[in-house]
């Protein structure tokens, strides 16, 4: 039962049914404070749902220096990129304080897949998380770019050839004119060396 309720929480959607489906095969995983929950490149036999505790994806340079990419807190959902992207996580996952989560393996999930009932939730599910985003970007017809350094940072992942970024993006401070939110318009860098 405990399992479901973890479950719940990360698939609002889903039915008790579906949460019962998924949890036949999950197990909950504890981590201490800078636990390695997964490295990059590792095969990717399952992804998350974060029950308690603070959880930092990051990558790692061929320098050795880390870049945090974002923190998941309770509730959410992490490393499902393995799904359908990769086999192989793209990032690696570290706790930042103890962490409780279940750990949902791949195969078992894409099985469900199957299942039509079990499918168009989850793209309900899916759906929500977009719904829940696109409702929270920030509308501005001004000409800076602040809201977007937030944007840029999140997809840049998504815009690497084998682990290293395939070029650089340097965007200049944030207009103080800006109708963004101020929250949005911190500046940033993003190099590929």
């Amino acid at each position: 039962m405990e399992l479901e309720n973890i479950l719940r929480t990360a698939f609002p959607s889903l039915s008790e049914q579906s949460l019962a489906m998924i949890a036949k095969q999950c197990r909950l995983v504890k981590h201490p404070r800078n636990g390695i929950l997964f490295l990059e490149g590792d095969t990717g036999t399952g992804f998350y749902a974060l029950s308690s505790g603070t959880v930092k994806i990051y990558k790692t340079s061929p320098a050795g220096q880390e870049t945090v990419l974002r923190l998941q807190g309770p509730g959410s959902i992490f490393a499902e990129v393995i799904l359908f992207e990769s086999d192989v996580y793209p990032v690696s996952a570290a706790a930042m304080t103890p962490v409780s989560a279940v750990l949902i393996p791949r195969e078992h999930f894409l099985g469900l897949l199957d299942e039509p009932r079990f499918r168009n939730e989850f793209i309900a599910t899916l759906m929500h998380k977009q719904r829940y985003l696109t409702d929270r970007a920030p509308l501005s017809t001004a000409p800076s770019s602040s809201w977007m350094r937030p944007l840029l940072a999140r997809i840049w992942p998504r815009v690497e050839r084998n682990g290293v970024p395939s070029m650089a993006v340097t965007l200049p401070p944030a207009s103080r004119t800006s109708t963004a939110p101020a929250e949005m318009s911190q500046g940033f860098s993003l190099n590929s060396q």
